[in-house]
């Protein structure tokens, strides 16, 4: 092969646009004992090339995973769970009932400051909506469904 037709084929080697068959004169050129001096350095890819395409696989590959342990594992993570559940409603402390008032004054007042903030909240998401709403009229002017 030509020194600049080689020159050329790898350059194209490089950019991925060589065919199986210019690729095969590259590592047949690259193998041989005349390679130019310039070009000795790429020598050891088209080595490494030709050697691992006879390497072959020869461990077994173990078919059964180890799936109980995880199924095992998800199943005390469950119970542990259900046990602090339990635990904690057992345990939990029932003398001061949130939410129960004596004067019926009070419990009004204190509805109407979690209504209060309720409606504050929910006034905070509804004015967040007017961004997609626009979001929603930019995007089918530009992507005409």
């Amino acid at each position: 092969m030509e020194l600049r037709e080689t020159e050329k084929l790898l350059e194209r080697y490089f950019n991925a646009e060589t065919t199986i068959t210019e690729e095969k004169q590259l590592k047949q050129y690259f193998t041989s004992p005349g390679v130019a001096p310039h070009l000795e350095q790429y020598r050891p890819m088209f080595g490494y090339f030709e050697h691992a395409s006879q390497l072959k696989f020869e461990k077994t590959v173990p078919l059964k995973t180890k799936k109980p342990k995880a199924v095992w594992l998800s199943v005390a993570a469950s119970v542990v769970m259900l046990l602090g559940i339990v635990t904690w409603f057992n345990y939990q402390d029932n003398s001061n009932e949130l939410g129960t008032y004596d004067d019926p004054e009070v419990a009004f007042r204190e509805t109407q400051k979690a209504l209060n903030m309720l409606s504050q909240n929910v006034n905070v998401g509804v004015a967040s909506m007017t961004y997609i709403e626009k979001y929603e009229k930019s995007k089918e002017k530009i992507f005409k469904e």
